[in-house]
């Protein structure tokens, strides 16, 4: 068996002497991280500033990225700057493309940050701001940000194979089948989860839709601009690319006070088939066109807003309104969502902490487009704690609004009723005040009709962000522009997960394919890629379709299943990293993944056990199926089903989601075992390892480790002539390219 991983070739690997001043500043984070946390753990009866959450957020981040992501990286991965990346071997101007590592950057964070990050947190904030903090920071360093840079390392050793094919590869057929279907099922039911997110949004938003179009021909510009126009131009890219960005938000209001608004107001039919056409289109056209720009453009709308947010919290800073821990946390019959803090809370935040669905990206899109093999922990771990600090946002934008409000928004009209009134009675009832008058004021300050059950967690978000900003821009005048400003800002991180989601299906159903048609493997080959991108496209489209017309909106039907079976994706991810640790050679390093897929795999088997078997209706799928179906029999109405149709569509989305939610996870079960029956013959029999690493090719380009490159690069790419992007010396384009692919 090969043992290149031992080479240890790499800039920033080596051990040097530490100086004084160095260890005085990461004392002084330490500390002061230290000491955040122990202001929102300790604080009882008063209100917190969330700038502490803030502090600790980061102090926690950048701890665990000098140290921990390190350790992993060149210590465990032994990640090797001489070893040329399946993007430079392979580089195929389509799939494989050599891509500057701050666009990539770009790209695998607007890939990985969909709704989860935004969505979750809000929804778990009923269970106080504590539990769900402690999950997203914790749970990114230990577990999520370390499943999506060993994910992506060892994808970018094998060709830039999938997570399926892997599992099929590395772990046998009984296992890898299981995984294939598995990743296959939960990758349709996650991208119709996100689109229909999306659609709820734009439906009849003049602004929204003009704004978020827009965006597509600004992306292609900007793809043309940097492969032929101006190749190399990163930064000069980047300035255009914002203006036009900014230009795009300023029109959309524009045309929605116009009389060019009724025509950018779409149904949601209607938008189901925009969608479903933009998921096919950008799955077919090659990266450097559409995908990579559109997301790079995206993420700088993403990352300027919660650089703003960040501000706002340190400038305005709020208090943290809701209660460090609540009661529902130990009761579990919270009017959001049922179920104790265990396990519920580690799956209502996938995303953010850990999520499945990044390990898709990490062995998809992105691994394909690696300059160097050492920027998996910039791109693959630090990508991750990007996302970390969006759910930590998202949890101060649900904590530092008034209890009541966010009750009143959050739980369903069969639990507050459709009235202030009655809404302001229940909520009270809670122990959370809040007045009919306070309720319409809400209301009145963003310009619609009413907040009561603004569920899903977007409104929320966007009502939290919006007062943090009106108190250092513009004031309580600027309420509903920023409203509406955070809305669009949801709606692009989830529309660019929607677009790498469904090239990360093409690809899976290529591989899948071509066992049977070896043509299918091309990805050169156009008839296979089309069929493939429509095949996928069509599967999540439907789902998005059937969601759309469901009586009880389509998010009665997915949701549920949505934070199960992404985190089963996780363990199914982390089971495949653990397997090809051990694998490789590096079995008492295996504990990097292990511990967190003992974790995640304990705490979403025993939810998907509750909601499957539990006789609580409120909890158990097939409990809540056994309610409404006696119902029908008998006659009587139940809320939220008032009738007959209605609980019918309760009765079959119960049934939907419990055979599913059983489904996953009995495969994961099957997947585990057989892993473990691969490791333990690896370990007793290390000879009878089949090594299925690509073979060591010497890398000609030149580029950073980093997204900053350190004074010894910098010279290095001066030398050899190169622009800050980085590329192979003596050749046109920065960015690896082939001189004549380049020149056309």
């Amino acid at each position: 068996m090969s043992r290149r991983d031992n080479r240890g070739n790499h800039k920033g690997g080596s051990v040097r002497n530490v100086r004084p001043k160095t260890i005085a500043v990461w004392t002084v984070v330490a500390l002061i991280s230290a000491f955040a946390w122990s202001m929102l753990a300790l604080s009882r009866g008063e209100e917190v500033s969330a700038a502490w959450m803030v502090a600790a957020a980061l102090g926690s981040y950048a701890i665990g990225y000098r140290f921990y992501s390190k350790f992993i990286a060149y210590r465990v991965l032994k990640a090797d700057s001489t070893r040329a990346t399946p993007a430079e071997r392979l580089n195929d101007g389509v799939d494989f493309h050599p891509t500057d590592r701050r666009v990539l950057q770009g790209h695998h964070f607007a890939a990985i940050s969909g709704a989860g990050p935004l969505v979750g947190p809000v929804l778990a904030a009923q269970m106080g701001y504590l539990p769900g903090t402690i999950w997203i920071i914790v749970g990114v360093i230990l577990a999520g940000a370390v499943q999506d840079m060993v994910t992506m390392f060892f994808s970018a050793r094998r060709d830039g194979k999938s997570l399926s094919r892997m599992a099929r590869e590395e772990i046998g057929p009984v296992g890898g089948t299981a995984a294939v279907v598995a990743v296959f099922v939960i990758l349709v039911i996650l991208l119709a989860v996100l689109a229909l997110v999306v659609l709820n949004a734009l439906a009849d938003s003049p602004w929204g839709v003009f704004s978020t179009a827009l965006t597509i021909p600004i992306a292609l510009f900007m793809g043309v601009y940097l492969r032929w126009i101006r190749p190399g131009r990163v930064v000069e890219t980047t300035a255009i690319g914002i203006g036009m960005l900014l230009f795009a938000i300023v029109a959309g209001r524009w045309v929605a006070e116009s009389s060019w608004a009724d025509t950018f107001t779409l149904s949601p039919a209607t938008l189901v088939i925009w969608l479903v056409a933009y998921g096919f289109i950008a799955s077919v056209l090659p990266v450097w066109l559409l995908l990579a720009p559109r997301d790079y453009l995206s993420t700088f709308l993403k990352i300027g807003t919660i650089g703003l947010l960040f501000a706002g919290v340190l400038i305005a800073n709020p208090s943290l309104k809701m209660e460090a821990v609540t009661e529902f946390a130990t009761r579990g019959d919270g009017p959001v969502f049922a179920g104790s803090l265990f396990p519920f809370v580690f799956i209502t935040i996938a995303c953010g902490a850990l999520s499945g669905f990044h390990s898709l990206v990490s062995s998809g899109t992105t691994p394909k487009m690696l300059q160097k093999e050492t920027q998996v922990r910039p791109i693959g771990y630090g990508g991750m704690l990007m996302e970390s600090s969006v759910a930590v946002l998202a949890m101060i934008a649900a904590a530092v609004l008034d209890p009541g409000l966010y009750f009143a928004m959050n739980a369903p009209p069969a639990v507050i009723g459709d009235t202030v009134q009655a809404a302001s009675q229940t909520i009270t009832s809670w122990g959370y005040t809040i007045t009919p008058e306070q309720l319409q004021a809400a209301a009145a300050s963003i310009e619609e009709e009413s907040v009561l059950s603004r569920t899903g967690g977007a409104p929320t978000f966007a009502m939290g962000v919006a007062a943090i900003f009106t108190q250092f821009l513009g004031g309580e005048a600027m309420m509903a522009f920023w409203y509406h400003f955070a809305i669009m800002f949801e709606v692009l991180f989830i529309l660019t997960t929607l677009d790498s989601g469904t090239r990360i299906g093409r690809y899976m159903l290529q591989e899948v394919i071509g066992g049977v048609s070896p043509k299918f493997k091309d990805h050169g080959w156009k008839p296979g890629v089309w069929i493939t991108s429509a095949v996928v496209a069509l599967l999540w489209g439907y789902f998005l379709w059937v969601g759309v017309h469901d009586p009880l909106g389509g998010i009665n039907t997915l949701f549920p299943v949505f934070g199960i079976s992404n985190q089963l994706l996780a363990a199914i991810a982390l089971t495949i990293c653990t397997t090809l640790l051990i694998k490789s050679g590096r079995l008492r390093y295996a504990w990097v993944t292990a511990v967190p897929l003992a974790f995640v795999s304990v705490v979403t088997l025993t939810a998907s056990w509750q909601k499957v078997f539990s006789a609580d209706p409120r909890v158990g799928f097939f409990a809540q199926r056994a309610r409404y179906q006696e119902a029908i029999e008998n006659g009587e109405p139940v809320l939220p089903g008032q009738t007959v149709e209605q609980m019918r569509a309760i009765v079959t989305n119960s049934t939907v989601d419990g055979i599913l939610s059983a489904l996953f996870a009995v495969l994961v079960v099957v997947i585990i075992a057989d892993a473990a029956r691969v490791c333990v013959k690896a370990i007793r029999q290390p000879d009878s390892v089949q090594d299925l690493e690509t073979p060591y090719v010497k890398s000609r380009i030149v580029a950073p480790a980093e997204l900053v490159a350190t004074q010894e690069e910098r010279a290095e790419m001066a030398a050899a002539g190169l622009p800050s992007s980085g590329g192979v010396p003596g050749e046109d384009g920065g960015s690896g390219a082939p001189r004549e692919e380049v020149r056309a």
